[in-house]
């Protein structure tokens, strides 16, 4: 199994703030590996540097054995690696089509077969897609967000909280999701509050505290932790 993704040792800081304390993980090909730890560990901070949104003050990041702690994030996606952002972040005033067209914009080849395969994937966003995204239900709006990230064909797909502030059942519905792209192939990185969730669907996971790796283990082992149920599963 080769390793898609590799983080080391990577320093962030916001401002004097240092939010993440020298981490390094790593993804192989095929395997959902997911980062799990309270509101402000630094989760989503490490999704964002690794997409070139933040910058480190060290180590480096390693996506398909090639350096891009310094390219810029416009030209990561082009490489194979797409984020769905926290809180969605769809163009609300596009539709849901003209959405999925932006996430195909670093090559229209095959377009029609993406859009197929997403719609396949996600037959809610086929009966909608001449609807305006704004005014979709935020279980749709996150399968848009997903979408339009598989349009780009991405060789990693990085999601961040996916199940903040839906409905239980709907929760349910997007890790059934995430199940599901697994089977088919696709290599995910998944940063999750809903710890027993995402440990559920990772073969791998890392518990980040105030910025740090505590605990590493695989999903099994973590959800079996007696200490990892008494801080993050409510045992």
């Amino acid at each position: 199994m080769s390793t898609i993704l590799k983080v080391n040792s990577i320093n962030v800081y916001y401002g004097n703030i240092h939010a993440i304390k020298d981490i390094s993980f790593e993804v192989n090909e095929g395997e959902i590996v997911t980062l799990i730890g309270a509101n402000g560990a630094g989760k989503s901070s490490a999704l964002n540097t690794i997409t070139g949104l933040l910058r480190s003050k060290t180590g480096s990041i390693e996506f398909n054995g090639e350096n891009i702690s310094h390219t810029p994030a416009y030209r990561i996606v082009s490489k194979g690696l797409a984020l769905v952002p926290e809180g969605r972040r769809i163009f609300q005033q596009m539709t849901v089509k003209e959405n999925l067209d932006m996430g195909a914009y670093t090559g229209k080849d095959g377009f029609e077969k993406k859009l197929e395969e997403v719609y396949t994937q996600f037959p809610r966003l086929k009966e909608r897609e001449k609807q305006v995204a704004g005014t979709l239900s935020g279980g749709e709006q996150q399968m848009l967000a997903m979408g339009r990230a598989l349009m780009s064909s991405p060789k990693l797909l990085m999601l961040d909280e996916p199940s903040m502030g839906l409905a239980p059942i709907l929760v349910e519905q997007i890790f059934d999701i995430i199940s599901a792209l697994h089977k088919k192939g696709t290599t995910i990185l998944l940063v999750e509050q809903n710890a027993q969730a995402a440990l559920a669907v990772a073969d791998r996971g890392y518990v980040l505290e105030t910025g740090k790796i505590v605990t590493t283990g695989t999903g099994d082992e973590l959800l079996n932790s007696p200490a990892i149920k008494k801080a993050y599963l409510g045992g």
